[in-house]
């Protein structure tokens, strides 16, 4: 039977029962299976004896040979008014299914095939694709010809509609060249934009794809391959696990090797689509029907119709500035530069001497701080080398993946976009000048097996010196670079309330109030930059505390007075002794959640609070630990990690009964897990850091856990550390996409942490975290 066999068939390809085959030869492979069996169901229904004439068509990625595992197939059934059509279908369509082919298909008259297309956009292109499969091949010529004959005649003026549906689909896929995890197909510069320029070149408005589009369609038809034999299923969006294999089954090296290729090829493919849309645009004869007109914009930059490019007496040769202000003009007014400008200026604008003549910083501070426009400006030096000629560190970022799963951008991106929220902040710091280039360089030693701040600064400091910073100046760059991390951490890692904590961070400062206002800046657009939900009230918040606080130690104010007893938290706590059992107050403001658990005196808290709230989805962000007299109090800020707040009165009931030990809390834990998909823990060890001297006491120390992300995590932690009869103070999570930073203020409940004390609670700690 058809359908057994071409199932069969395709199985044992994939498999590689006689020999694993190459991506390519893969793809070949399967284009002959699908062709072979699709002639058989086609003379077995009837499609090459029909009369009238009856043609069975490919067009998609059969038609353009280009099958990759687990595509569906895009089949056309197409008929000169056959009235057993239907039937013929019917007897083509159901073996495939059966066969559980992905089927994407259609019955038309050539007429009808053209109707949808002059009314359908993603029709029209398809058809160019095209491809006589069975039948009547002369009724498939016939509507092919008429189908790139009405696309020739009507490609410029659908332009804007096809314009607006491939900007929607670049804002839904994002960009292949700076994603942490590419859509191969969709994404900005992906195989869609390839056939794009492919359906150009139908209607003469590019040439052709030369040999780089060439390179780079293969690579990532191979990329999408070998991602789908990998998963056995149909994907397109590269993820961090899976690149590792398929750059390996590629013979690419590391993951790494294999972005940097693939951002390559979307780059080319980009800016090829970029030119190719520009060029599109412009009505058939326009350049010798009259001359656009020439607006100045800066000393030797001009807006030449709707691009930037050099005015007539600019000389780049004899003026250094002048590649920065044309870079500054395009980021400014969100013109593309001409690609004439940037093949003059990468063969003849000069190397910038040290140190930078002012009127150049002023361009790279304008240029920095000219808002979205930045990034397209950026890469367009990027991609003629003019970047690399003013930053040649940024050669070690340049398309590198992040090591980081909360990053969605590849680093050099990274530092662009966070330029971008950067240049929202200036009014709000003394020094915009340096906030922008710290944005830009916050990131610049990442790539380098060494602590990234520390080199970076270092990096930072060279390129603040080379482009002609004072030194008091190049020093602040230096440390806002160094110490960038500093806020975000300390905030959300350790208790602020700690004099001890506010004090370490005030005098990293160095008296410098400056610097303390640019790295709360520089925190903000760092997070925002990184991808979504990486800025939150609560984050936002904490970082503005500590700020505060850290000011008024500078400007020699004592810190306020800790807060007094909360008479909340007492009632709570008299409530749960009269009642001998678990107490809970909610209050819900927007995404977070503050929970006040109380127990008597007695029994346990942390551990059947951090039980409960993951039981009802709830993810700790902070917890504060408090003894009254009759028991104790915890308040803990949490959001949902899914779906909606939790039911306050279930939580309630829950809490009690895991309070008197009547609730199974590790089993429901273990199902609630099991439930749901883990994140991919390869690779990830769990680690153990200790601080001393960041609490009031000498017998607390932090203890900093650093581990892939789960649900009950900090369940389990508790529960190891009631074991280790170890106190607890207070608790910070900080959720890093699939991992997590899990910080304890812990004590012995007898003696010092002496290092016995501290190895036996680690083992327990990690123990709990695997």
């Amino acid at each position: 039977m058809v359908e057994g066999g071409l199932a069969e068939a395709a199985n044992r390809l994939l498999e590689g029962h006689h020999g694993r085959l190459g991506a390519a030869a893969l793809r070949a492979a399967l284009v002959d299976l699908y062709e072979f069996w699709l002639s058989r169901a086609a003379t077995a229904a009837g499609v090459d004896t029909a009369e009238p004439g009856v043609a069975l068509v490919a067009v998609g990625g059969l038609g353009r040979r280009e099958v990759v595992p687990f595509s569906d197939l895009d089949l056309v059934l197409v008929h000169d008014a056959n009235p057993n059509v239907g039937e013929i279908a019917d007897a083509l369509w159901y073996p495939l299914w059966d066969a559980r082919v992905g089927l994407d298909h259609s019955v038309r008259t050539p007429g009808e095939a053209l109707k949808v297309a002059t009314e359908d956009l993603r029709t029209a292109m398809g058809l160019l694709d095209a491809r006589h499969i069975a039948g009547d091949q002369e009724l498939t010529e016939r509507l092919v010809a008429a189908a790139r004959e009405n696309w020739r005649r009507t490609a410029r003026k659908r332009l804007p509609e096809l314009v607006e549906s491939t900007r929607a689909r670049w804002r839904r896929s994002g960009e292949l060249a700076q994603s942490a995890e590419p859509d191969l197909k969709y994404a900005r510069g992906g195989l869609r934009d390839l056939g794009l320029l492919d359906a150009f070149a139908v209607a003469q408005l590019c040439d052709r794809p030369g040999q780089e589009l060439r390179a780079a369609r293969t690579l990532l038809l191979d990329v999408r391959t070998e991602l789908r034999r990998e998963l056995r299923r149909d994907r397109d969006v590269l993820g961090v696990a899976e690149a590792e294999l398929v750059a390996g089954e590629l013979e690419l090296g590391d993951r790494f090797s294999l972005a940097r290729k693939l951002s390559g090829a979307g780059r080319a493919v980009a800016y090829a689509v970029d030119v190719a849309l520009r060029s599109a645009a412009e009505p058939p004869g326009s350049r010798f029907s009259r001359r656009p007109s020439r607006t100045p914009l800066d000393d030797g930059v001009v807006l030449h119709g709707s691009e930037v490019a050099l005015a007539r007496d600019a000389i780049p040769a004899r003026d250094p500035g002048l590649l920065l202000r044309v870079a500054a003009a395009s980021a400014r007014t969100g013109n593309p530069i001409a690609p004439g400008t940037l093949r003059t200026l990468a063969d003849s604008a000069p190397e910038l001497r040290a140190p930078w003549p002012q009127q150049a910083r002023q361009a790279l501070t304008a240029l920095l701080g000219a808002g979205e426009g930045l990034v397209d400006a950026v890469e367009a030096l990027d991609r003629t080398g003019l970047w690399a000629r003013l930053f040649p560190e940024w050669g070690a970022v340049r398309d590198l993946p992040p090591r980081e799963p909360v990053h969605v951008w590849t680093v050099d991106r990274h530092l662009v976009r966070t330029c971008v929220e950067a240049a929202r902040l200036t009014t709000t710091v003394s020094r915009p000048d340096l906030l922008l280039l710290g944005a830009l360089l916050h990131d610049i030693g990442k790539g380098r097996d060494t602590d990234h701040s520390e080199l970076g600064a270092r990096i930072a400091a060279q390129v603040a010196t080379r482009i002609g910073l004072q030194e008091a100046d190049a020093a602040l760059v230096s440390a806002m670079v160094r110490h960038h991390l500093l806020l975000p951490h300390t905030a959300t890692r350790r208790d602020i309330s700690e004099l001890e904590t506010v004090e370490r961070v005030a005098k990293t400062m160095d008296g410098h109030a400056a610097l303390l206002e640019l790295l709360h800046a520089l925190a903000r657009a760092d997070s925002l930059a990184t991808g979504p939900g990486m800025w939150t009230e609560w984050k936002a918040g904490l970082i503005g505390e500590l700020v505060e606080r850290c000011r008024g130690l500078l400007h020699g104010k004592p810190l306020p007075a800790p807060e007094p007893i909360d008479e909340t938290q007492r009632e709570l706590v008299s409530a749960a002794a009269r009642s001998a059992k678990g107490q809970v107050r909610i209050t819900i403001s927007g995404r977070l959640t503050d929970v006040v658990l109380a127990v008597p005196e007695g029994s346990q808290l942390l551990v059947p609070a951090a039980g409960v709230l993951a039981l009802h989805s709830l993810q700790v962000h902070s917890a504060v630990l408090r003894s009254y007299p009759g028991g104790h109090v915890g308040v803990f800020t949490a959001s949902p990690r899914f779906g909606s707040p939790p039911d306050t009165a279930l939580l309630r009931e829950q809490f009690a009964r895991a309070v008197a030990g009547t609730l199974p809390l590790a089993a429901k834990l273990a199902e609630k897990e099991s439930a749901y998909e883990s994140p991919n823990l390869a690779g990830t060890v769990p680690r153990v850091l200790w601080f001393d001297e960041e609490t009031s006491g000498h017998s607390t120390v932090v203890l900093e856990l650093r581990a892939a992300d789960r649900i009950g995590l900090l369940y389990r932690v508790a529960g190891a550390l009631r074991e280790c009869r170890a106190e607890v103070r207070w608790a910070r999570v900080a959720t890093l996409g699939t991992a997590v930073v899990d910080s304890f203020a812990v004590r012995p409940r007898h003696g010092n942490p002496d290092a016995a004390w501290r190895q036996r609670v680690e083992r327990a700690v990690l123990a709990a975290a695997v």
